[in-house]
């Protein structure tokens, strides 16, 4: 959409430079993508959105501008024009074919005109927009369009056969020359305008040369009409054709500017080409009602964050063409105008009165947020185990809850307590699984068969057993499974890590860890296997597959390891409530500590009596290498422990740290029998 600065100062005393103008019109939500100076005015180009066709228009933009610099909007002062005498034309007849089709058309007749060119001042604005002038009548018509936004025609009377004008559908293999001289065949599809005999054009897309005002024509008709949107929409695509009418009546045009349209137009054929106005008909009607919206003058604010004043608020409403009615204290009723069908909702009120009012002068601030604890049942966690898990490296996998006796049996899982399915739909769904390790493992063959080198996999599902009085129980569990050695990007390059029991450990105490559980321990049940206790309470326990259950699973040359833990009991003992501390003011001085212990000796004892003696000063411990090898005695590893010493109020001194630095070393002497390395 083009507009030039001049003429929108015909509708808007602008007191504001071009370039200032078309800051505000883009902040504003009409987006100015070109601005240039042409023959000392300024040409606006408008990217308008579809959900807004009363900027199509002139007057449509100079109604934003209007509200949005404080001016005053000026339209046309039009009247209606005293109708001449004349003879021949009593018998003169419109007729809709279908009034969905074409709810309102109406004519006007004007006879007598003296077609010339467009004075200079007319063929100035429409080349300034990007449109040819023709002769006086046609550019008075797109003069029209271009600035109250509503498409007109004009026909030359004397060519339409019986004086008559029809509004149909196209019939089959119906054929009309447009005015671009094209041959374009109709059909139901395309609505046209046609005297008794033939279209003589298009509705609402393009005219037809047989009628077109030319410079012999002497009496015109003037057509100003509602057409279907969709209609012209599919006529237009049907023939391949894009026009400055077809585009305004398919988004849809306001019907309470077509008599406003046809009057301006009847005005300017009087003055620039002469004539006598001698008939005006129509056939249809069309009623418009904008909607009924509820403004509460508080959610403005609330919604918003603007600091929008009363009185703005009732001004820039009814600059945009709003009525208002004080409903209640601070509820106004607003009535949008038939123009705005875009406007439902109260949200679409208050967005119109922020753009006005300028979204830059609402000031940058976070929302007011009060931090709730929510508390749900365990399950409701779920979904954190799941995302712990993934972020360690796993995937999950879902498997079935049915599995074969045969499965079982070869993973090495008894079937003598186990539920079965009375009429199974198949060998291999015949009892409900009570762990979640054999269908693991297969998945785990099935991926090993696809040739993958690491496979670290999880599930959390129920498991189905039978309680000690015989009845049916499920319970929520996690599996996991690992198998290969895992990739891992060093400083010094590529290195693999072999999976194992430590791994799965490791794994467990992140879980643990990431969910505040207290009170966990590990004991060793045997070779490769722990059992996972919560307190006293056995909870799990961290296996490796035996060489027989990998063989009668075609696993060859693999070593798999499984941990599988009661969902039901972690989550139930998980900490819900989270406590977050402030970043730490003050440095804190790191101390590391290298010890050869025994093999055997407790890694979670160790870091327990290190917390102990650290007391307050100690903020952050852990082991940070562990290493068994040359230089250090069989059966015992050497293990590193990083400490960070700090205060949240002060920094700490050298005289501070050294004792209790030296007290934890002591301790660790003293209870594992360490020596310093």
């Amino acid at each position: 959409m083009k507009v030039t600065y001049n003429w929108l100062k015909d509708f808007a005393q602008l007191k504001i430079a071009p370039g200032r103008l078309a800051e505000k019109l883009t902040m504003a939500g009409l987006e100015v993508v070109s601005l240039k100076e042409i023959a000392g005015d300024f040409v606006f180009e408008i990217e308008i959105t579809s959900n807004r066709p009363d900027w199509l228009s002139v007057i449509g933009v100079a109604r934003e501008v209007a509200a949005i610099t404080g001016a005053k909007l000026k339209l046309p002062r039009l009247t209606s024009p005293s109708l001449a005498k004349a003879a021949g034309l009593q018998d003169f007849a419109i007729e809709i074919e279908d009034k969905k089709d074409c709810p309102l058309y109406t004519a006007k007749i004007i006879k007598n005109v003296k077609i010339a060119p467009s004075p200079q001042w007319l063929r100035k604005r429409l080349e300034l927009v990007g449109c040819r002038s023709v002769n006086n009548v046609v550019d008075i018509t797109n003069y029209v369009l271009f600035e109250y936004g509503h498409p007109l025609h004009a026909f030359d009377l004397e060519r339409l056969r019986f004086s008559s004008i029809i509004i149909r559908r196209g019939k089959s293999q119906e054929r009309i020359t447009t005015i671009d001289a094209e041959e374009r065949i109709v059909d139901r599809d395309i609505l046209v305008i046609a005297d008794k005999f033939a279209p003589v054009a298009v509705a609402g897309v393009i005219g037809g040369i047989a009628t077109q005002v030319s410079n012999n024509t002497r009496n015109v008709l003037l057509e100003a009409a509602i057409f279907d949107p969709l209609l012209v929409r599919r006529g237009r695509q049907k023939l391949g054709l894009q026009s400055e009418a077809a585009y305004r009546f398919e988004r849809g045009v306001n019907p309470k500017m077509l008599e406003a349209a046809s009057l301006r137009a009847t005005d300017l054929i009087l003055e620039l080409a002469a004539g006598e106005y001698v008939l005006s008909r129509s056939c249809g009607a069309i009623k418009t009602k904008g909607n009924s919206i509820l403004l509460d003058l508080k959610e403005v604010g609330r919604i918003s964050g603007a600091n929008i004043r009363t009185a703005e608020i009732k001004t820039t409403l009814s600059n945009l063409g709003f009525s208002i009615r004080t409903r209640a204290k601070g509820k106004f009723l607003v009535e949008a105008p038939a123009f705005r069908q875009d406007v439902t909702m109260t949200i679409d009120l208050i967005e119109e009165l922020v753009r006005i009012h300028g979204y830059e002068k609402i000031m940058a601030s976070l929302p007011a947020l009060k931090p709730q604890p929510i508390f749900g049942s365990a399950r409701d966690h779920l979904g954190l185990v799941k995302n712990i898990l993934v972020g360690l490296g796993l995937s999950e996998v879902i498997t079935h809850s049915l599995v074969s006796s045969q499965l079982l049996s070869d993973c090495g899982v008894s079937t003598g307590s186990t539920i079965s399915i009375k009429n199974p739909l198949s060998k291999e769904q015949e009892i409900l699984r009570p762990t979640l390790l054999p269908s693991l493992a297969r998945c785990l063959a099935y991926n090993l068969n696809q040739k993958q080198d690491y496979i670290a996999i999880f599930e959390t599902a129920k498991v189905f057993t039978l309680s000690s009085a015989g009845t049916p129980q499920e319970d929520l569990f996690l599996g996991i499974v690992l198998c290969g050695e895992k990739p891992l990007l060093l400083t010094k390059g590529l290195a693999k890590e072999e999976s194992g029991p430590r791994q799965l450990k490791g794994i467990a105490e992140s879980l643990f860890n990431r969910l505040d559980i207290q009170g966990h321990s590990f004991i060793n049940d045997g070779i490769d296997k722990a059992a996972i206790l919560l307190g006293q309470e056995k909870i799990g326990a961290i296996t490796a597959l035996g060489k027989e259950v990998l063989l009668r699973l075609d696993i060859k040359n693999k070593e798999v390891f499984c941990l599988e833990l009661s969902l039901e009991k972690i989550l139930a003992a998980m900490r819900k409530e989270r406590k977050f501390n402030p970043l730490p003011k003050y440095p804190g001085i790191e101390r590391d500590i290298s010890i050869i212990v025994k093999e055997d000796a407790p890694i979670r004892e160790i870091l327990a009596s290190v917390k102990e003696i650290g007391g307050e000063y100690l903020a952050e411990f852990k082991i940070s290498d562990s290493y068994q090898g040359k230089q250090i005695p069989k059966g015992h590893r050497s293990l590193t422990l990083s400490c960070l010493y700090r205060l949240g109020d002060r920094t700490l001194t050298e005289a501070e740290i050294n004792p209790v630095h030296a007290q934890v070393s002591a301790k660790l002497k003293e209870r594992f029998g360490a020596s310093m390395r």
